[in-house]
């Protein structure tokens, strides 16, 4: 019995990578501010807000009492916004952190409290390839992900000592919700940094993260991913 949370469950990377560790026979945790979008006997949900200390707290401590342990966290649920710095409001900049950062190290350090006991566990953050291309109009989003990987990497360093690896994936654009509003321009502009120069996958998404879940990964911490041939 492999149990592991994800967050941002309901719609985009976080569900398809739910219903497909549903599939591979994993107990899933997920959670979003609606109700689920999933049906299945080995799947629990959770409505809140990952920014919820209070939340995140009780989510964390049903599911291992429920299970008695957390062998995987992944980190998924974000959000974005295209805006010139200059007309950025605060309420929006706000908002993008306590969900992207705020939000990946609340559930990170009650998942990894679970695991450090049970001397084990694979987390997984995510953050964006916009983190390492510095592209104009998101430097709202890109702060909010550029943190969530200095954050994964030096995590990684905290928790090597007791079996926990800490790793992050930044994909290149995927078709979902979140680039809806992104314009063609922009995106055209991304790809140019893409040694490989297309949209990412599910497929690409599920098949790092089954690397950095795997046993034989347990000498793999402190990575962050850039799809698609992109670096920092």
């Amino acid at each position: 019995m492999y149990v592991v949370i994800i967050t941002g469950t309901r719609k985009g990377i976080g569900n398809e990578l739910a219903n497909y560790y549903l599939e591979k026979g994993f107990i899933v945790a997920g959670c979003s501010r609606k109700k689920s979008s999933i049906e299945h006997e080995n799947y629990r949900h959770f409505m809140l807000d990952v920014s919820d200390e209070v939340l995140v707290k009780d989510m964390v401590n049903s599911v291992k009492k429920d299970f008695g342990k957390i062998d995987a966290l992944i980190n998924n649920a974000g959000i974005a916004s295209m805006n010139h710095s200059l007309t950025t409001p605060y309420d929006t900049l706000k908002n993008i952190f306590e969900t992207n950062m705020f939000g990946t190290f609340l559930f990170f350090r009650e998942v990894a409290k679970v695991m450090v006991r049970k001397k084990y566990g694979r987390i997984i953050n995510f953050s964006t390839v916009a983190a390492g291309i510095r592209l104009e109009g998101e430097a709202s989003y890109a702060a909010s992900k550029a943190a969530v990987a200095n954050f994964t990497q030096t995590a990684a360093k905290e928790l090597g000592e007791f079996g926990v690896t800490v790793n992050a994936i930044a994909p290149t654009p995927v078709k979902t919700d979140l680039i809806r509003n992104v314009p063609q321009d922009k995106l055209d502009k991304l790809f140019e940094y893409q040694a490989i120069k297309r949209f990412g996958t599910f497929e690409d998404i599920k098949n790092l993260s089954d690397f950095f879940l795997k046993n034989e990964s347990n000498f793999i911490t402190g990575q962050v991913v850039y799809l698609g041939g992109v670096h920092d």
